[in-house]
């Protein structure tokens, strides 16, 4: 039987745990596009270090964890004109949005937002159109 389903549970639930634990140590919420904005756009001066040691655990966790797993299949494509491409409508779609999956659908749905669950189906719906059309119309996946 595949597990391989577990780590998207565990997944989410370390996103979650994370969430909290941002919101429980500084009262803001753990939005990640919001938190890389700041850092590029500069707005984020005043929270600069909180931001950039967030980053920072972003980028080296899974290098610390690399020893322990030899190898992991992500099912990314080679084909970096596809990547470059979700890259850009993953961007514009944050954007449209005011924020990602990670301060919309686990901090703002667990708030009871209107707004997170609004633009988490949106977010849901939009990557079920992009695998209809990359995977399954075009064959591009």
């Amino acid at each position: 039987m595949e597990m391989d389903w577990i780590w998207g549970l565990i997944g989410g639930l370390l996103i979650g745990t994370g969430g909290a634990v941002y919101l429980l140590g500084n009262g803001r919420i753990m939005g990640a596009s919001g938190i890389i904005g700041g850092v590029v756009d500069g707005s984020g001066l005043d929270t600069k270090w909180e931001r950039l040691v967030f980053l920072a655990g972003v980028v080296l966790l899974p290098v610390l964890l690399m020893p322990y797993y030899g190898s992991v299949d992500t099912h990314v494509t080679d084909n970096y004109v596809v990547l470059i491409a979700a890259g850009l409508l993953v961007g514009i779609g944050t954007r449209l949005a005011n924020g990602c999956t990670s301060g919309h659908g686990v901090c703002g749905m667990s708030r009871l937002s209107l707004r997170g669950f609004v633009a988490t189906g949106f977010y849901i719906v939009a990557g079920g159109i992009g695998v209809i059309i990359f995977r399954h119309l075009l064959g591009v996946i």
